[in-house]
């Protein structure tokens, strides 16, 4: 039986983009459970990185898609630009243009321009955590604008449409890969995953947790703070320069602030390795614990 991990983006204290009170987590949980229902009613096997307002990091989040194993990892996003209605489209990122990801990325982005959207493209980032850090073929999909108008008509009013372009892309990859037919629901095919590739060059270490509505029950992590901000853009500087260096980073908000840190370890013994290298490196840090 074929595997797909989805990821809705964002969540909890970290909203993603915002714009009139509409916020980028929200959509992203709506639209993952509803590919991942499609998905579930034509056999395949569906796990979430969450299925409720909660936060993990992007590290925990690709932890936690090792941990499962699958064919696919898909990321859900919404994108944002400056100034409102600048821009408007889907684009899908991957590590890299090669392999089964591109092809899962194609696939989706031709199949959300068929329900009336711009095709922006499939694009590299090499410095996003969820893709390099999973070790299956892994595609970040923004679907569509929150602050262009025409896009969140789209979305709003074709949403049933939207989740089933998502999910057809998905289903047609693994079709063509041979693990999937629409014959084959509720039925278990054996058939080996993915194409062998990593989606990047790091792996993750830990195992991380495969219960992402389980945050009580975590034991304390502990991250490196390396910057506080209540401009966010400055934030994300700070966060791009960390990625750019392959640290962990990822972004919280949380009291009012923007605030960068790095990674999420079950020992503190490994957040002070952490924070010594990012002292050496030249950062000012902190270690919290949580």
């Amino acid at each position: 039986m074929a595997k797909v991990i989805l990821d809705a983006g964002h969540g909890g204290v970290e909203p993603g983009a915002v714009h009139e009170g509409r916020q980028e987590k929200d959509d992203n949980l709506r639209l993952t459970l509803a590919v991942g229902e499609i998905l579930e009613n034509q056999g395949v096997e569906v796990t979430y990185t969450r299925t409720e307002d909660v936060y993990d990091t992007p590290l925990q989040k690709a932890q936690i898609a090792n941990a499962e194993g699958g064919d696919f990892f898909v990321s859900f996003h919404r994108n944002s630009s400056p100034e409102e209605n600048q821009y408007s489209g889907v684009e899908t990122l991957v590590y890299d243009q090669s392999g089964n990801k591109a092809a899962l990325a194609e696939a989706i982005n031709a199949e959300l321009a068929e329900v009336g959207f711009r095709d922006l493209g499939v694009n590299e980032r090499t410095d996003l955590v969820v893709l390099k850090r999973t070790q299956m073929p892994a595609v970040l999909v923004e679907v569509g604008f929150l602050n262009t108008d025409a896009d969140n008509q789209l979305f709003d009013t074709q949403f049933a449409a939207v989740a089933e372009a998502i999910a057809g892309g998905i289903l047609s990859t693994l079709e063509e890969m041979g693990l999937y037919s629409p014959g084959m629901i509720g039925a278990a095919n054996g058939a080996a995953s993915g194409d062998g590739e990593s989606g990047g060059n790091v792996n993750a270490a830990g195992g991380g947790s495969a219960n992402a509505g389980s945050a009580a029950q975590r034991a304390t992590l502990y991250r490196v703070q390396t910057g506080a901000f209540s401009n966010r853009a400055y934030a994300e500087d700070l966060l791009f320069r960390l990625q750019q260096q392959n640290y962990p980073a990822f972004l919280l908000y949380s009291d009012g602030l923007y605030k960068v840190q790095v990674g999420a370890f079950a020992q503190l013994e490994n957040a002070i390795r952490m924070e010594a290298a990012l002292r050496k490196a030249g950062y000012s840090t902190f270690i919290t614990a949580e």
